[in-house]
Protein backbone atom coordinates (compact mmCIF):
# COMPACT_ATOMS: atom_id res chain seq x y z
CA UNK A 1 0.00 0.00 0.00
CA UNK A 2 1.51 3.58 -0.70
CA UNK A 3 2.17 6.17 1.79
CA UNK A 4 -0.51 8.41 -0.18
CA UNK A 5 -3.22 5.75 0.55
CA UNK A 6 -2.16 4.26 4.45
CA UNK A 7 -4.61 5.73 6.64
CA UNK A 8 -4.07 8.64 8.93
CA UNK A 9 -2.95 8.05 12.65
CA UNK A 10 -5.29 9.61 15.00
CA UNK A 11 -2.89 12.14 16.42
CA UNK A 12 -2.47 13.49 12.87
CA UNK A 13 -5.88 13.66 12.25
CA UNK A 14 -6.66 15.62 15.24
CA UNK A 15 -3.47 18.31 14.16
CA UNK A 16 -4.68 18.47 10.80
CA UNK A 17 -8.57 19.10 11.95
CA UNK A 18 -7.21 21.76 14.62
CA UNK A 19 -5.05 23.44 11.70
CA UNK A 20 -8.42 23.52 9.37
CA UNK A 21 -10.25 24.92 12.38
CA UNK A 22 -7.77 27.67 12.98
CA UNK A 23 -8.05 28.57 9.00
CA UNK A 24 -11.73 28.56 9.40
CA UNK A 25 -11.49 31.18 12.42
CA UNK A 26 -8.90 33.32 10.86
CA UNK A 27 -10.71 33.15 7.97
CA UNK A 28 -13.94 34.20 9.46
CA UNK A 29 -12.29 36.56 11.54
CA UNK A 30 -10.75 38.14 8.58
CA UNK A 31 -13.93 38.10 6.74
CA UNK A 32 -15.76 40.32 9.87
CA UNK A 33 -12.81 42.24 10.10
CA UNK A 34 -13.30 42.92 5.96
CA UNK A 35 -16.95 43.17 6.37
CA UNK A 36 -16.63 46.00 9.38
CA UNK A 37 -14.42 47.89 6.96
CA UNK A 38 -16.97 48.16 4.66
CA UNK A 39 -19.20 49.31 6.80
CA UNK A 40 -17.51 51.83 8.15
CA UNK A 41 -16.48 52.82 4.99
CA UNK A 42 -19.62 52.67 3.83
CA UNK A 43 -20.90 55.20 6.72
CA UNK A 44 -18.05 57.36 5.81
CA UNK A 45 -19.02 57.35 2.31
CA UNK A 46 -22.85 58.15 3.19
CA UNK A 47 -21.73 60.76 5.47
CA UNK A 48 -19.96 62.21 2.71
CA UNK A 49 -22.63 62.35 0.13
CA UNK A 50 -25.03 63.48 3.20
CA UNK A 51 -23.00 66.59 3.80
CA UNK A 52 -23.45 67.34 -0.10
CA UNK A 53 -27.27 67.36 -0.31
CA UNK A 54 -29.01 70.50 1.23
CA UNK A 55 -32.05 70.01 3.16
CA UNK A 56 -35.13 72.48 3.91
CA UNK A 57 -37.55 71.93 5.73
CA UNK A 58 -41.24 73.54 3.90
CA UNK A 59 -44.00 71.81 5.68
CA UNK A 60 -44.91 75.33 7.53
CA UNK A 61 -45.16 76.77 4.74
CA UNK A 62 -47.63 74.61 2.87
CA UNK A 63 -51.22 75.77 4.93
CA UNK A 64 -54.52 73.56 4.11
CA UNK A 65 -53.26 69.99 2.06
CA UNK A 66 -54.95 67.11 -0.09
CA UNK A 67 -56.10 64.08 2.45
CA UNK A 68 -52.55 61.82 2.26
CA UNK A 69 -55.45 58.70 1.21
CA UNK A 70 -52.33 56.06 0.87
CA UNK A 71 -49.48 57.21 2.79
CA UNK A 72 -47.68 53.99 1.45
CA UNK A 73 -47.16 55.40 -1.88
CA UNK A 74 -45.36 58.47 -2.63
CA UNK A 75 -45.33 61.21 -4.90
CA UNK A 76 -42.36 62.71 -5.30
CA UNK A 77 -42.22 66.51 -6.89
CA UNK A 78 -38.45 66.75 -8.73
CA UNK A 79 -37.61 70.48 -10.08
CA UNK A 80 -34.94 71.23 -12.73
CA UNK A 81 -33.42 74.46 -11.82
CA UNK A 82 -30.45 76.66 -12.37
CA UNK A 83 -31.10 78.41 -9.33
CA UNK A 84 -27.57 77.66 -7.32
CA UNK A 85 -25.10 78.95 -10.74
CA UNK A 86 -27.49 79.89 -13.61
CA UNK A 87 -26.33 79.37 -16.62
CA UNK A 88 -27.32 82.48 -18.00
CA UNK A 89 -28.46 82.35 -21.91
CA UNK A 90 -26.77 79.47 -22.74
CA UNK A 91 -28.97 76.39 -24.54
CA UNK A 92 -31.43 79.39 -25.32
CA UNK A 93 -32.77 82.43 -24.75
CA UNK A 94 -35.11 83.41 -21.83
CA UNK A 95 -33.61 80.98 -19.02
CA UNK A 96 -33.36 82.84 -16.10
CA UNK A 97 -32.31 81.26 -13.18
CA UNK A 98 -35.28 82.01 -10.55
CA UNK A 99 -37.71 79.72 -12.75
CA UNK A 100 -37.88 75.98 -12.54
CA UNK A 101 -37.39 74.58 -16.52
CA UNK A 102 -38.00 71.40 -15.57
CA UNK A 103 -40.96 69.81 -13.25
CA UNK A 104 -42.27 65.86 -12.69
CA UNK A 105 -44.15 64.36 -10.43
CA UNK A 106 -43.30 60.48 -9.85
CA UNK A 107 -45.80 57.91 -8.59
CA UNK A 108 -44.17 55.10 -6.42
CA UNK A 109 -47.07 53.09 -5.51
CA UNK A 110 -47.26 51.25 -2.37
CA UNK A 111 -46.40 47.60 -3.82
CA UNK A 112 -43.53 49.23 -5.66
CA UNK A 113 -44.32 47.22 -8.77
CA UNK A 114 -44.28 49.54 -11.11
CA UNK A 115 -43.79 53.63 -11.44
CA UNK A 116 -45.15 56.78 -13.40
CA UNK A 117 -43.29 59.92 -14.13
CA UNK A 118 -45.72 62.94 -15.18
CA UNK A 119 -44.33 65.67 -16.92
CA UNK A 120 -45.81 68.93 -15.91
CA UNK A 121 -44.95 71.95 -18.83
CA UNK A 122 -43.56 74.61 -17.16
CA UNK A 123 -45.97 77.02 -19.52
CA UNK A 124 -48.73 75.33 -18.08
CA UNK A 125 -51.46 78.23 -17.08
CA UNK A 126 -52.75 77.35 -13.31
CA UNK A 127 -54.13 79.25 -10.33
CA UNK A 128 -51.37 79.64 -8.25
CA UNK A 129 -52.62 80.28 -4.62
CA UNK A 130 -50.74 82.74 -2.21
CA UNK A 131 -47.51 82.04 -1.21
CA UNK A 132 -44.26 83.62 1.12
CA UNK A 133 -41.70 85.49 -0.97
CA UNK A 134 -38.28 86.20 0.24
CA UNK A 135 -39.21 89.73 1.41
CA UNK A 136 -41.34 87.71 4.61
CA UNK A 137 -44.54 88.82 2.37
CA UNK A 138 -47.41 86.68 1.36
CA UNK A 139 -48.17 87.29 -3.07
CA UNK A 140 -51.14 87.71 -4.00
CA UNK A 141 -53.57 84.29 -5.74
CA UNK A 142 -52.89 85.00 -9.32
CA UNK A 143 -53.17 82.70 -12.86
CA UNK A 144 -49.91 82.28 -13.99
CA UNK A 145 -47.68 80.02 -16.08
CA UNK A 146 -47.01 77.08 -13.51
CA UNK A 147 -42.85 78.06 -13.75
CA UNK A 148 -44.24 81.75 -11.90
CA UNK A 149 -44.69 79.78 -8.58
CA UNK A 150 -41.04 79.16 -7.83
CA UNK A 151 -40.10 82.00 -9.46
CA UNK A 152 -42.65 83.71 -6.84
CA UNK A 153 -40.89 82.05 -3.91
CA UNK A 154 -37.09 83.16 -5.31
CA UNK A 155 -38.24 86.77 -5.35
CA UNK A 156 -36.08 89.32 -3.52
CA UNK A 157 -32.97 86.60 -3.23
CA UNK A 158 -32.48 82.87 -3.86
CA UNK A 159 -34.48 81.34 -1.81
CA UNK A 160 -35.44 77.68 -3.28
CA UNK A 161 -37.17 76.43 -0.21
CA UNK A 162 -39.68 79.04 -0.75
CA UNK A 163 -40.30 78.82 -4.70
CA UNK A 164 -40.35 74.26 -4.24
CA UNK A 165 -42.73 75.44 -1.29
CA UNK A 166 -45.03 77.90 -3.66
CA UNK A 167 -44.93 74.60 -6.45
CA UNK A 168 -46.29 71.99 -4.10
CA UNK A 169 -49.01 74.43 -2.78
CA UNK A 170 -49.48 74.88 -6.56
CA UNK A 171 -49.89 71.53 -7.75
CA UNK A 172 -51.61 70.40 -4.37
CA UNK A 173 -54.24 72.89 -5.18
CA UNK A 174 -54.70 72.52 -8.93
CA UNK A 175 -54.43 68.58 -8.81
CA UNK A 176 -55.67 67.89 -5.47
CA UNK A 177 -52.60 65.15 -5.58
CA UNK A 178 -50.68 64.96 -2.15
CA UNK A 179 -46.94 65.68 -2.83
CA UNK A 180 -44.95 63.83 0.04
CA UNK A 181 -41.75 65.20 -0.85
CA UNK A 182 -39.62 67.10 -3.38
CA UNK A 183 -36.18 66.87 -4.92
CA UNK A 184 -34.51 70.10 -6.80
CA UNK A 185 -31.71 69.09 -9.43
CA UNK A 186 -29.13 71.80 -10.52
CA UNK A 187 -28.73 71.33 -13.79
CA UNK A 188 -25.63 73.05 -13.72
CA UNK A 189 -24.36 69.31 -12.14
CA UNK A 190 -25.62 67.40 -14.83
CA UNK A 191 -22.61 67.09 -16.96
CA UNK A 192 -20.75 65.88 -13.61
CA UNK A 193 -22.96 63.14 -13.47
CA UNK A 194 -22.79 62.29 -17.05
CA UNK A 195 -19.15 62.23 -16.89
CA UNK A 196 -18.85 59.96 -13.91
CA UNK A 197 -21.21 57.52 -15.88
CA UNK A 198 -18.48 58.03 -19.25
CA UNK A 199 -21.55 59.55 -21.31
CA UNK A 200 -25.47 58.67 -21.97
CA UNK A 201 -26.89 57.00 -24.46
CA UNK A 202 -29.42 58.83 -26.51
CA UNK A 203 -30.74 58.20 -30.10
CA UNK A 204 -32.31 61.15 -32.09
CA UNK A 205 -34.59 60.15 -35.56
CA UNK A 206 -33.92 63.89 -37.08
CA UNK A 207 -30.73 65.70 -37.44
CA UNK A 208 -30.18 68.28 -34.23
CA UNK A 209 -28.22 71.50 -35.19
CA UNK A 210 -28.36 73.65 -31.95
CA UNK A 211 -25.80 76.73 -32.54
CA UNK A 212 -26.47 78.21 -28.80
CA UNK A 213 -24.88 75.41 -27.29
CA UNK A 214 -23.10 74.26 -30.23
CA UNK A 215 -25.31 70.55 -30.28
CA UNK A 216 -24.64 68.81 -33.48
CA UNK A 217 -25.58 65.43 -33.81
CA UNK A 218 -26.22 62.90 -36.61
CA UNK A 219 -30.20 61.39 -36.88
CA UNK A 220 -29.67 57.67 -35.09
CA UNK A 221 -27.70 57.00 -31.73
CA UNK A 222 -24.96 58.48 -29.89
CA UNK A 223 -23.10 58.71 -26.52
CA UNK A 224 -23.34 61.93 -25.48
CA UNK A 225 -20.66 63.85 -23.36
CA UNK A 226 -21.12 65.99 -20.39
CA UNK A 227 -21.57 69.05 -22.92
CA UNK A 228 -23.74 67.41 -25.51
CA UNK A 229 -26.03 66.45 -22.68
CA UNK A 230 -26.93 69.13 -20.69
CA UNK A 231 -27.08 71.04 -24.27
CA UNK A 232 -29.39 68.17 -25.12
CA UNK A 233 -32.04 68.55 -22.34
CA UNK A 234 -31.67 72.44 -22.23
CA UNK A 235 -31.68 73.30 -25.41
CA UNK A 236 -35.53 75.14 -26.72
CA UNK A 237 -35.97 77.23 -29.49
CA UNK A 238 -33.62 76.39 -32.00
CA UNK A 239 -34.82 72.54 -31.81
CA UNK A 240 -37.83 70.98 -33.51
CA UNK A 241 -41.06 73.10 -33.17
CA UNK A 242 -39.39 74.90 -30.33
CA UNK A 243 -42.19 74.60 -27.88
CA UNK A 244 -41.15 73.35 -24.49
CA UNK A 245 -43.47 70.51 -24.61
CA UNK A 246 -40.56 68.61 -27.43
CA UNK A 247 -37.70 69.92 -24.95
CA UNK A 248 -40.10 67.64 -22.50
CA UNK A 249 -40.51 64.45 -24.50
CA UNK A 250 -36.12 64.71 -25.46
CA UNK A 251 -36.26 64.72 -21.22
CA UNK A 252 -38.20 61.78 -20.65
CA UNK A 253 -36.13 59.88 -23.40
CA UNK A 254 -32.60 61.41 -21.35
CA UNK A 255 -34.15 59.98 -17.96
CA UNK A 256 -34.66 57.01 -19.75
CA UNK A 257 -31.93 56.16 -20.54
CA UNK A 258 -29.96 58.01 -17.27
CA UNK A 259 -31.52 54.92 -15.64
CA UNK A 260 -30.28 52.64 -18.00
CA UNK A 261 -26.83 54.05 -17.99
CA UNK A 262 -26.83 53.52 -14.12
CA UNK A 263 -27.48 50.34 -14.46
CA UNK A 264 -25.07 49.14 -16.50
CA UNK A 265 -22.68 50.67 -14.57
CA UNK A 266 -24.02 49.60 -11.13
CA UNK A 267 -21.19 47.00 -10.90
CA UNK A 268 -18.25 49.64 -11.33
CA UNK A 269 -17.94 51.31 -7.98
CA UNK A 270 -15.70 54.29 -9.20
CA UNK A 271 -18.54 55.16 -11.96
CA UNK A 272 -21.07 54.97 -8.85
CA UNK A 273 -19.36 56.99 -6.48
CA UNK A 274 -18.39 59.96 -9.26
CA UNK A 275 -22.05 59.44 -10.23
CA UNK A 276 -23.71 60.03 -6.48
CA UNK A 277 -20.79 62.89 -5.54
CA UNK A 278 -21.96 64.66 -8.40
CA UNK A 279 -25.41 63.75 -7.99
CA UNK A 280 -25.91 64.91 -4.29
CA UNK A 281 -24.20 68.35 -4.93
CA UNK A 282 -26.75 69.01 -7.26
CA UNK A 283 -29.21 68.13 -4.91
CA UNK A 284 -32.33 70.22 -2.79
CA UNK A 285 -34.99 67.76 -0.72
CA UNK A 286 -37.40 67.96 1.66
CA UNK A 287 -35.27 67.20 5.25
CA UNK A 288 -38.77 64.46 6.24
CA UNK A 289 -37.18 62.45 3.01
CA UNK A 290 -34.15 61.27 5.76
CA UNK A 291 -31.19 62.48 3.40
CA UNK A 292 -29.17 60.32 2.06
CA UNK A 293 -29.94 57.34 3.78
CA UNK A 294 -33.45 57.59 3.28
CA UNK A 295 -32.43 58.03 -0.67
CA UNK A 296 -30.33 55.20 -0.66
CA UNK A 297 -33.49 53.15 1.19
CA UNK A 298 -35.74 54.41 -1.34
CA UNK A 299 -33.38 53.38 -3.92
CA UNK A 300 -33.65 49.99 -2.71
CA UNK A 301 -37.38 49.92 -3.37
CA UNK A 302 -37.37 50.18 -6.61
CA UNK A 303 -33.99 48.93 -7.63
CA UNK A 304 -36.33 45.68 -9.11
CA UNK A 305 -39.09 47.35 -11.13
CA UNK A 306 -38.36 46.67 -14.64
CA UNK A 307 -37.84 49.20 -17.39
CA UNK A 308 -41.17 48.50 -18.88
CA UNK A 309 -42.89 49.00 -15.47
CA UNK A 310 -41.65 52.64 -15.23
CA UNK A 311 -44.03 54.95 -17.40
CA UNK A 312 -43.44 58.52 -18.70
CA UNK A 313 -45.74 60.95 -19.79
CA UNK A 314 -46.96 64.52 -19.76
CA UNK A 315 -49.76 65.96 -18.96
CA UNK A 316 -52.77 66.36 -21.38
CA UNK A 317 -52.96 69.76 -23.22
CA UNK A 318 -53.84 72.25 -25.74
CA UNK A 319 -52.49 75.62 -26.78
CA UNK A 320 -53.67 78.33 -24.88
CA UNK A 321 -56.04 80.14 -27.61
CA UNK A 322 -54.77 83.41 -26.53
CA UNK A 323 -51.37 83.34 -25.87
CA UNK A 324 -50.06 79.81 -28.16
CA UNK A 325 -46.85 79.07 -26.17
CA UNK A 326 -49.05 78.91 -23.21
CA UNK A 327 -50.69 75.49 -22.71
CA UNK A 328 -53.88 74.77 -20.88
CA UNK A 329 -54.86 71.09 -19.38
CA UNK A 330 -57.07 68.92 -21.08
CA UNK A 331 -60.41 67.88 -19.24
CA UNK A 332 -61.47 65.18 -17.83
CA UNK A 333 -58.76 63.20 -19.10
CA UNK A 334 -56.25 65.23 -16.61
CA UNK A 335 -58.63 64.98 -13.98
CA UNK A 336 -58.59 61.01 -14.32
CA UNK A 337 -54.68 60.68 -14.32
CA UNK A 338 -55.11 62.81 -10.84
CA UNK A 339 -57.43 60.28 -9.46
CA UNK A 340 -55.82 57.70 -10.25
CA UNK A 341 -52.25 59.50 -8.26
CA UNK A 342 -54.37 59.73 -5.91
CA UNK A 343 -56.25 56.12 -5.68
CA UNK A 344 -52.31 54.63 -6.41
CA UNK A 345 -53.46 53.13 -9.40
CA UNK A 346 -51.57 53.13 -12.54
CA UNK A 347 -52.48 55.93 -15.35
CA UNK A 348 -50.98 54.36 -17.63
CA UNK A 349 -52.78 51.89 -19.60
CA UNK A 350 -50.22 49.79 -20.52
CA UNK A 351 -49.36 49.27 -16.56
CA UNK A 352 -52.76 48.87 -15.66
CA UNK A 353 -53.30 46.07 -18.00
CA UNK A 354 -50.11 45.02 -16.53
CA UNK A 355 -51.11 45.23 -12.97
CA UNK A 356 -54.76 43.45 -13.28
CA UNK A 357 -55.39 43.89 -9.58
CA UNK A 358 -55.24 47.77 -9.60
CA UNK A 359 -58.28 49.10 -8.77
CA UNK A 360 -59.83 51.96 -7.48
CA UNK A 361 -60.14 52.02 -4.01
CA UNK A 362 -61.98 54.60 -1.81
CA UNK A 363 -59.89 58.07 -0.98
CA UNK A 364 -60.71 61.81 0.30
CA UNK A 365 -58.83 64.52 -2.14
CA UNK A 366 -59.15 68.24 -1.47
CA UNK A 367 -60.60 70.04 -4.23
CA UNK A 368 -58.87 70.76 -7.51
CA UNK A 369 -58.81 73.03 -11.28
CA UNK A 370 -60.32 69.31 -12.50
CA UNK A 371 -62.74 69.04 -9.59
CA UNK A 372 -63.69 73.03 -9.39
CA UNK A 373 -64.60 73.36 -13.21
CA UNK A 374 -62.15 76.04 -13.18
CA UNK A 375 -62.30 78.13 -16.33
CA UNK A 376 -58.39 77.91 -16.76
CA UNK A 377 -58.79 74.18 -17.59
CA UNK A 378 -61.76 74.06 -19.24
CA UNK A 379 -62.75 71.51 -16.75
CA UNK A 380 -66.11 70.13 -15.97
CA UNK A 381 -66.99 69.55 -11.88
CA UNK A 382 -65.96 66.21 -10.60
CA UNK A 383 -66.20 63.79 -7.42
CA UNK A 384 -66.59 65.95 -4.50
CA UNK A 385 -63.92 65.76 -1.34
CA UNK A 386 -65.57 62.81 0.46
CA UNK A 387 -66.63 60.67 -2.67
CA UNK A 388 -65.52 57.62 -3.88
CA UNK A 389 -63.53 57.30 -7.42
CA UNK A 390 -65.41 56.93 -10.02
CA UNK A 391 -65.38 53.54 -11.75
CA UNK A 392 -64.84 55.79 -15.34
CA UNK A 393 -61.90 56.78 -14.00
CA UNK A 394 -59.84 54.00 -14.60
CA UNK A 395 -56.12 54.24 -16.82
CA UNK A 396 -58.40 52.55 -20.40
CA UNK A 397 -60.33 55.53 -20.47
CA UNK A 398 -57.05 58.26 -20.23
CA UNK A 399 -55.88 58.86 -23.56
CA UNK A 400 -52.06 59.42 -22.81
CA UNK A 401 -49.17 59.12 -24.63
CA UNK A 402 -46.54 57.44 -22.38
CA UNK A 403 -43.27 55.95 -22.66
CA UNK A 404 -41.22 53.37 -20.57
CA UNK A 405 -38.22 53.57 -19.23
CA UNK A 406 -36.94 50.85 -22.12
CA UNK A 407 -37.86 53.11 -25.02
CA UNK A 408 -35.87 56.07 -26.85
CA UNK A 409 -37.18 58.95 -29.25
CA UNK A 410 -36.10 56.38 -32.01
CA UNK A 411 -38.57 53.52 -30.66
CA UNK A 412 -41.33 55.95 -30.66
Amino acid sequence: MSEESEPEGTEELAIRRRGRRRILIWGSAGLAVLVAVVVIAAFGVLSHFNTNIQQDNITGMLGSRPVDSHPEAENILVLGSDSRQGLGKAFGSGLVTDQSDTMMIIHIPANRQWAEVMSVPRDSWVNIPSCQMGNRHMSQPTQAKINQAFATGNLDGNHTNLGVACTVKTLESDTGVYIDHFVVVDFTGLESMVRALGGVPECNSSPINDPQSGLHLTAGRHMLDPRQALGYVRARYTLGDGSDLERIGRQQAFMSALIGRVRQRTLDPVAIYGFLDATTRALTIDSQLGGIRGLYNLGESLRNIPSDKIAFFTVPNYPDPAQPADVLWNQPEDGKIFSSFRNDIPASTRLFKANPAAAPSPARTGNSVAERGDSLSGATPGPSASSTPDPSATPSSIPIQDRTANQSLCAG
